[in-house]
C-alpha cells in the first residue's frame, strides 16, 4: 500500500502528515496507517505530544465518497478518532484549507485546533443526504452547543477560522508558518497543561430553548423534503439529553441507515456529476490552449446586463458596462451601487472588497470601448435582429482575437454567428437571473465555435464560481426548452380540467420552490407572449388554440410587475392569490371547444409534467444537444430549482424506469412520447450504473 500517512518524531512531537491528494480524503488506506502512526507514537517515549497535519492545498476535506456505495470496511473512522480522543498524549490539530465533514470530525476528537487564518470549517453531509457519523453532531455540541450545531450540522453553514474561533471551534489562529505554530503551541500545551480534557467530557454550553426552537424551526422550513435533517436534528437532540457513548451509538445508526438512502444516492449522483463537468473542463482548458481573458464587456445595462457585469467584476476581472442611452446606463450604475450597498450592509462584503469591486466596473455610452476587450458579452433586448446589429458592430469594433458572446435565453446562436466575419469566436453565455446569485450559465457552443474559445469562456465560468454546462443550438437550449414542455402539458391540462392552483401545488409538492404558474407571473407573461409570437408558426394546432397567454398580453396581466397575471397579487406582494377572471377564462374556452372538463389527479398532473420534460430530455441526447445526461440534471437542478435530493431530471427518470415512462405518456396521449421511445431503442436507461 502506498504511504499515505507518515510519522517523524523530532524534539519531543511526533507530527504525523497525512498525504493523500488532491483533498486528503479518509480513505481505508489512511485511516488504517493513521491509526498505525498513532499507535506508533503512542508507544514511542521520545513523543511527548503529537501533531496532526495534511500537505497539499488543505488539511482534510471529508471522507472519499467513492467508498459509499460499498460496504462499510475496517477501521471504521469513529474507532480511530475514539483513538486520538483516548490518546495520553496530548493531540494537536494543524488546520489549514478546507476542513469539512470527516476532516472537521478528526479535528473535534484532538485535544487542541491551530488554524491558519484562511481556514474554513464545516460539516456537509446534510448536503450529501447524510449527517456525521463519527461524532460530529456529538462532540460539536459539547464543544460550541447547539445552537453553533443547528448552524453547522443541519443549516450547512461554514465558519471561517476567525468564526470558528469566536465560538470555540478553533483554539488559535495563525498567521506564521502552520506547522511550527503547531509544534510551538504542542510543547507549550505539555507545560500548562498537564491534564487535558477530552471533547466528550465537556460540559454542554447553556442555551436558549425558545431561540433553539425558532432556529431549527427556521432552518427546517428552507430544508422541506429532505430527511437527512431531521436526522441530524435527533443526533444534536441526543447529545443535548443523552450520554456520550449513547449519542454516539445513536448518530452512528442514523449515519449508516442514511448511508444507502435514496436521497444520499441522488445527492452522490450529483455531487459525482459536478465533479466530472469540473474535470471535462480542466481537461478542454489543457488541451484547447484557451484563450486568456483578462479584460471583459458587456453590452446592454439592464437587469441582466448589469448583473453580469457584478458577476465578472466579483472575480476580480475589469469590465466595461456599455450602453449607448445615458439614461439606461445611469439605472444600470445605479443598480450596481445598489448592489454593493447592500452586500455591506448585510454583511456579505466588507467595505474594502466593495469598493475595490465596484472600481473594476466602468461604465460608457461609447461603442469604441469594447475596442481592448478579450470577451464582449452582449445582453440586449431578446429579439434577434436587434442582436445581429449589434454583433455587426462589434465585429468592426472589437479586436481580431475577441471573444463575441450573447446572453439569448433561446434565440439561434448560429444565426447570430453568422452575420460575423468570425463565427468561430461566437457563442453564447446563457446567464440566469439574477446574474449575481444564479450559479447556472449554459454556455451554447454553435457547429463553428473553435474549441480554444469555448474552453477559455468555461475556464473564465469557473474563476466567477458559475457551474457552467455547455449545450448545442436549439430552441430554449437545455433549460428553457424542457421549461417550454412542462408549461406546455400543463396548458393542456388546464384545457382538460386542471385548476392552475392545482398544476402549481402539485410541482410545488414534488420539491419545486414554485410551480408553472407562479413561475410565469414572477418571469412576466409579457417575455413568454414574446417568444411565443416569435414561434407561432411552428406551434401545434393544440399548442395555438391554448392561447391564454395572449389574452393576458391583451388584458395588461403581465405578471407580479402589474399585479395580475395568472394570478392577483397585492401591491408590493409576491403572494399569489387565486382569480376568478382566469376561472371564467378557462371555462369560457372549454365550451368554446366543446371540451368537457374532467376531474385530473394529483399523480396524472405530476407525471404529465415531468415526463414530458423526460421525454424532450431524450431528444436532447438523440440530437447531440447536450453530450451528457447528468449535465441536465445540473441545469435543472442549480437553473430551475429541481429538487436537488431527487438527483435531477434524469436520475429521477432512471429511478422512475423508463419503460413505465414511456408507457405513462402513451397513455395520456399516443402521440407523445416519440423522443423516448427512438432514445430507448438504443439505451434502456440516461445512466449506467
Amino acid at each position: 500500500m502506498d504511504s499515505l500517512v507518515s510519522l517523524k518524531t523530532d524534539d519531543g512531537i511526533g507530527v504525523i502528515t497525512i498525504n493523500n491528494p488532491p483533498v486528503n480524503a479518509l480513505s481505508q488506506g489512511v485511516r488504517q496507517q493513521l491509526s498505525a502512526c498513532l499507535a506508533q507514537a503512542q508507544a514511542d517515549p521520545a513523543a511527548q505530544a503529537i501533531v496532526i497535519t495534511c500537505q497539499g492545498k488543505t488539511f482534510v476535506a471529508g471522507a472519499d465518497l467513492k467508498e459509499f456505495d460499498q460496504p462499510l470496511m475496517e477501521p471504521h473512522l469513529p474507532d480511530v478518532l475514539n483513538a486520538i480522543e483516548n490518546s495520553q498524549k496530548p493531540v494537536i490539530a494543524a488546520l489549514h484549507g478546507s476542513v469539512l465533514g470527516g476532516g472537521l470530525e478528526l479535528a473535534l476528537a484532538c485535544h487542541l485546533r491551530i488554524a491558519d487564518e484562511h481556514t474554513v470549517l464545516g460539516l456537509p453531509e446534510v448536503s450529501l443526504g447524510l449527517i456525521p457519523g463519527a461524532g460530529g453532531t456529538q462532540r460539536l455540541v459539547r464543544l460550541c452547543g447547539a445552537l453553533v450545531a443547528v448552524d453547522v450540522v443541519i443549516a450547512g453553514q461554514r465558519l471561517t477560522a476567525a468564526q470558528a474561533q469566536a465560538v470555540g471551534l478553533v483554539d488559535h489562529c495563525v498567521t506564521t508558518d502552520l506547522q511550527s505554530a503547531a509544534i510551538e503551541h504542542a510543547m507549550r500545551f505539555l507545560l500548562t497543561e498537564p491534564f487535558w480534557r477530552r471533547t466528550r467530557d465537556r460540559l454542554i454550553p447553556a442555551h436558549d430553548a425558545t431561540e433553539f426552537n425558532a432556529k431549527v424551526a427556521g432552518v427546517m422550513k428552507r430544508l422541506a423534503g429532505q430527511q437527512a435533517p431531521q436526522a441530524a436534528l435527533e443526533a444534536i437532540n441526543a447529545a443535548l439529553t443523552e450520554s456520550f457513548d449513547d449519542g454516539m451509538a445513536l448518530e452512528r445508526s442514523l449515519f449508516i441507515g442514511r448511508r444507502q438512502s435514496a436521497q444520499a444516492k441522488a445527492l452522490r449522483h450529483l455531487f459525482f456529476a459536478e465533479r466530472a463537468l469540473a474535470g471535462r473542463t480542466r481537461k478542454l482548458a489543457v488541451n484547447g490552449q484557451a484563450h486568456a481573458i483578462q479584460k471583459v464587456a458587456v453590452i446592454g445595462s439592464g437587469t441582466m446586463g448589469a448583473g453580469i457585469a457584478i458577476c465578472v467584476a466579483n472575480a476580480g476581472f475589469a469590465v466595461r458596462l456599455i450602453d449607448v442611452q445615458e439614461a439606461a446606463l445611469q439605472r444600470g450604475v445605479k443598480n450596481i451601487d445598489d448592489y454593493y450597498r447592500d452586500a455591506l450592509l448585510k454583511g456579505r462584503m466588507d467595505e474594502h472588497a466593495c469598493q475595490e469591486r465596484r472600481a473594476l466596473i466602468l461604465p460608457s455610452t461609447s461603442m469604441d470601448a469594447v475596442a481592448d476587450a478579450d470577451l464582449v458579452i452582449e445582453a440586449v433586448f431578446e429579439d434577434i435582429e436587434v442582436k445581429r446589429a449589434v454583433f455587426r458592430q462589434l465585429d468592426t469594433l472589437c479586436k481580431p482575437e475577441a471573444i463575441l458572446a450573447t446572453n439569448t435565453s433561446y434565440l439561434d446562436v448560429e444565426a447570430i454567428a453568422d452575420c460575423t466575419r468570425r463565427p468561430q469566436q461566437v457563442l453564447g453565455m446563457h446567464f440566469f437571473s439574477p446574474a449575481p446569485v444564479m450559479k447556472l450559465l449554459e454556455v451554447v457552443r454553435t457547429t463553428q465555435t473553435d474549441r480554444s474559445v469555448l474552453a477559455a469562456v468555461l475556464t473564465l465560468a469557473q474563476r466567477l464560481g458559475k457551474v457552467a454546462v455547455t449545450v448545442g443550438v436549439c430552441d430554449g437550449f437545455v433549460g428553457n426548452r424542457l421549461l417550454a414542455a412542462r408549461e406546455r402539458e400543463a396548458m393542456f391540462l388546464l384545457e382538460e380540467g386542471a385548476s392552475i392552483e392545482a398544476v402549481d401545488r402539485v410541482m410545488r409538492g414534488f420539491g419545486f420552490p414554485i410551480g408553472p404558474f407562479e413561475l410565469r407571473d414572477m418571469a412576466g407573461v409579457d417575455v413568454a407572449w414574446r417568444n411565443r409570437q416569435g414561434r407561432l408558426l411552428e406551434l401545434s394546432e393544440r399548442e395555438q388554440r391554448c392561447d391564454w397567454v395572449d389574452k393576458l398580453y391583451a388584458a395588461g396581466r403581465h405578471g407580479q410587475k402589474t399585479g395580475l397575471g395568472f394570478y392577483c397579487y397585492a401591491p408590493g406582494s409576491r403572494q399569489a392569490v387565486p382569480d376568478s377572471w382566469l376561472a371564467q377564462l378557462l371555462e369560457q374556452h372549454r365550451q368554446q371547444w366543446n371540451i368537457a372538463p374532467r376531474s385530473i389527479s394529483d399523480q396524472e398532473i405530476e407525471e404529465r409534467c415531468l415526463f414530458a420534460m423526460i421525454n424532450e430530455a431524450a431528444w436532447l441526447l438523440d440530437n447531440d444537444i447536450v453530450e451528457h445526461p447528468a449535465d441536465i440534471d445540473l441545469v435543472w437542478v442549480h437553473g430551475y430549482g429541481f429538487p436537488r435530493y431527487k438527483g435531477g431530471l434524469t436520475y429521477y427518470a432512471d429511478q422512475t424506469g423508463l419503460g413505465y415512462v414511456a408507457k405513462a405518456l402513451k397513455r395520456y396521449n399516443p402521440e407523445s412520447g416519440r423522443a423516448l421511445s427512438a432514445f430507448m431503442t438504443q439505451r434502456k436507461t440516461f445512466h449506467a450504473y
